[in-house]
């Protein structure tokens, strides 16, 4: 069955929150990236950039504009298509999805943020489970945005507690390199983040069902250890 339920937990307009109007429409995209052009092309200028006259930038306005509507930030202007959910049919063991792709960037610096999301959750014997794929359209979803880890763990956290009806618990880790920490300041390459964000069976420390978890994740886990 297909469900459509509110995932949002951030104020709209926050750059880790979906755009006023949302979804947007191709009309309205279109004439957000024309705004975002001129604009970005004024923020060269400030800098003193003659990007209309280097053939290398003199579309880079328009570049920088679409990638954000498109692309990085495109998770605040685009809904995700509804979420398949089918009856666990008595299944009542975890459920997870390792090494999830995560691109992102920082709402502090728009920097990149790249790593990967571990997914787990347990449903209950008449609850539901969710299409994998799905998980992966979560993260996308609220990972295209401009968010700091720590909120974007809650966001995925909270968004798979709701599409998981009845479930006993749910664990969200993401590991991942911020691009604010290697390109500028400290400037230190290859320092990972780790956050947890846990609710249910999985929340306490020595629970077996954490314990699962964590344990899977170091099995072929693609170099990623917890």
């Amino acid at each position: 069955m297909k469900k459509k339920l509110d995932l949002e937990c951030t104020q709209e307009g926050f750059a880790n929150g979906v755009a006023p109007g949302f979804p947007l429409n191709d009309q309205e995209k279109s004439d957000m990236i024309e705004q975002a052009t001129k604009a970005y092309g004024k923020f060269l200028d400030a800098l003193k950039c003659d990007w209309r006259n280097d053939p290398n930038s003199n579309d880079t306005p328009r570049r920088v504009a679409k990638a954000y509507v498109n692309d990085l930030w495109a998770g605040r202007y685009t809904a995700m298509s509804p979420i398949t959910s089918f009856p666990s049919d008595g299944y009542d063991g975890i459920v997870i999805e390792r090494n999830i792709p995560l691109t992102s960037m920082c709402s502090h610096h728009h920097q990149t943020i790249g790593g990967v999301v571990h997914i787990g959750y347990i449903t209950s014997e008449k609850g539901t489970v969710v299409g994998l794929s799905k998980l992966n359209r979560i993260v996308e979803h609220f990972g295209r945005r401009g968010a700091i880890q720590e909120q974007l763990t809650t966001a995925i956290h909270q968004a798979v507690d709701k599409i998981c009806e009845d479930n006993l618990g749910v664990i969200i880790t993401i590991v991942a390199t911020h691009n604010c920490v290697s390109c500028r300041g400290i400037k230190h390459k290859g320092a990972a983040m780790v956050t947890t964000k846990a609710s249910g069976v999985f929340r306490h420390n020595g629970n077996d069902a954490r314990q699962e978890f964590f344990n899977s994740l170091k099995i072929n886990n693609g170099g990623h250890q917890i």
